[in-house]
């Protein structure tokens, strides 16, 4: 009776343990990886008025001059869009450095981007130049964006199939932290005044030292020492630490199983993913739903929330802590996605992130028209702010990044991740681009365009997205071989000889 009692709570704690090496392994990533892009994303809000000040003032002492308040923004817009433009780069990086490096030691290597801009943005006010701030946001802008295409490969090449999609998931969750504990530092009371903002800029270095202390303990992706280097031995010690046990050997089998697949095969470029028959749903399911991730408004509406927070009542003093509610509502769902999303599958939390965004982002645009009509819609339209921001992180926050790990095999992993991050780069920059021109035309109707990202991207996910929870690689690449070549997998065909048409009764 006893043993019956216990037998259920003694293997969970079983499974934690031997699960305890892989967590450490997200851990160590997330907190070097894209913990550093929300992070960073983030802490760049606090002390904007700051750094113009100090702009001026550099100007001022270096020609007597002051610096016209146009050219001022136009610095300031300079040292903000450097980042993504950095991510760019990186993103572009990221596929030569994850097949020559490897996935872990790509993202060791990858911490001399941070070093150096934390030294940058360090000295930048005692050496008087706003230039080194603007080189500190390219560096942590290409540090960026190779971490968020190589922690979520790492991630998931060295997970098991039942929990694949939520170890990947913690990518997801490292992002919103990073956002919010930007926030929170960002705040007046902490590094947000005038005088400690290139502490708040140059502090991304504390994620990457605690990185470079705890990655290098942890094993390196199975899949990258069996595949692409051929070592077996090492991938079985890998295997061994990351699951917790030596029985292994059915795991190491269908490692092998995918091995065989990609034997005699190379890395393929970008531009080859296009061009291959074998791969076209994967990349069209790559562009439209990574397009409809950066389109669908969710970074737009934070362009509203502190208009809107005024507008409810809230006081301009306290509106910081508003912002810093968003963020966290976005953290909150990370977690919950990464609870569920081996249970509910890819397809559901895409369909249904997107689908609420489509209902709350229809009623956001009700209560900006209504606002000036009744006094109650202001909260509202609040209300709305926070449901899609939850919506949001519910599905296509998360899931969407996992696509170009399981869509794609060994091969075409790399390169696929480049195309992923080139794709969400150009689409944020032209988000930046040419959201004050819609919010120009279309007034409160601004938010129409996203709505109808947002409808596509369900419809997109519901008719032509395969699920893949709970399956080997392999057997999602049998899958999208079926999809992408219907006709071969419709039985036998004849064999007989060909049937002569012109006496064909």
């Amino acid at each position: 009776m006893y043993l019956l009692c216990h037998h259920g709570p003694m293997r969970r704690l079983q499974r934690l343990i031997q699960g305890r090496v892989l967590f450490l392994t997200a851990c160590a990533a997330g907190i070097g990886g894209t913990f550093q892009f929300g992070y960073n994303l983030s802490i760049i809000n606090a002390p904007t008025l700051h750094i113009q000040e100090f702009t001026n003032e550099t100007w001022w002492a270096r020609t007597g001059w002051p610096l016209p308040d146009h050219l001022v923004l136009l610095v300031w817009s300079l040292i903000v869009s450097l980042y993504p433009l950095g991510c760019l780069f990186g993103a572009l990086l990221a596929g030569p450095f994850a097949i020559k490096l490897g996935r872990k030691k790509s993202l060791l290597v990858n911490n001399v981007f941070v070093v150096a801009a934390a030294i940058l943005f360090g000295f930048s006010r005692r050496a008087g130049s706003f230039e080194m701030v603007m080189l500190g946001r390219l560096l942590v802008g290409i540090s960026a964006g190779v971490s968020m295409n190589i922690q979520p490969m790492y991630l998931g090449e060295s997970a098991p199939k039942e929990l694949r999609g939520a170890v990947a998931m913690t990518s997801a969750i490292f992002t919103a932290l990073g956002i919010v504990m930007g926030q929170v530092v960002g705040l007046r009371e902490l590094l947000g005044g005038p005088q400690a903002w290139p502490l708040l800029l140059a502090s991304c270095l504390v994620p990457g030292v605690l990185q470079l202390a705890s990655l290098p303990l942890l094993p390196e992706s199975p899949r990258y020492l069996l595949i692409d280097r051929g070592d077996s031995a090492t991938c079985l010690a890998a295997l061994q630490r990351l699951r917790g046990t030596t029985e292994v050997m059915v795991e190491l089998a269908e490692l092998e199983e995918e091995r065989a697949a990609c034997q005699g095969q190379r890395a393929q470029r970008p531009w080859e993913l296009f061009q291959d028959g074998a791969l076209r749903r994967q990349v069209i399911s790559l562009v439209v739903l990574g397009s409809a991730m950066e389109l669908c408004g969710n970074d737009s509406i934070y362009a509203y929330a502190s208009s809107v927070f005024r507008e409810a009542g809230v006081p301009q003093e306290k509106v910081q802590y508003a912002i810093v509610g968003t963020g966290c509502c976005e953290l909150l769902t990370a977690f919950i996605s990464c609870m569920v999303i081996d249970r509910v599958g890819r397809r559901v939390l895409l369909m249904g992130g997107y689908c609420l965004m489509t209902c709350w982002g229809s009623v956001f645009t009700v209560a900006l028209c209504l606002q000036s009509s009744f006094p109650w819609m202001p909260y509202l339209a609040m209300f709305c702010i926070f449901a899609f921001i939850l919506s949001f992180g519910i599905g296509p926050a998360g899931v969407t990044g996992i696509l170009a790990t399981e869509l794609f095999d060994q091969k075409a992993r790399p390169a696929a991740y480049m195309v992923c991050g080139a794709i969400m780069w150009i689409m944020l920059f032209l988000v930046g681009l040419g959201f004050p021109f819609l919010m120009e035309g279309l007034s409160h109707f601004v938010y129409v365009p996203f709505l109808g990202v947002c409808v596509c991207g369900a419809l997109y996910t519901g008719f032509f997205l395969p699920e893949t929870k709970g399956k080997t690689f392999l057997e999602i690449s049998e899958e999208l071989q079926r999809l992408n070549f219907p006709r071969q997998s419709q039985g036998p065909t004849w064999k007989g000889p060909e049937v002569i048409r012109s006496t064909e009764l």
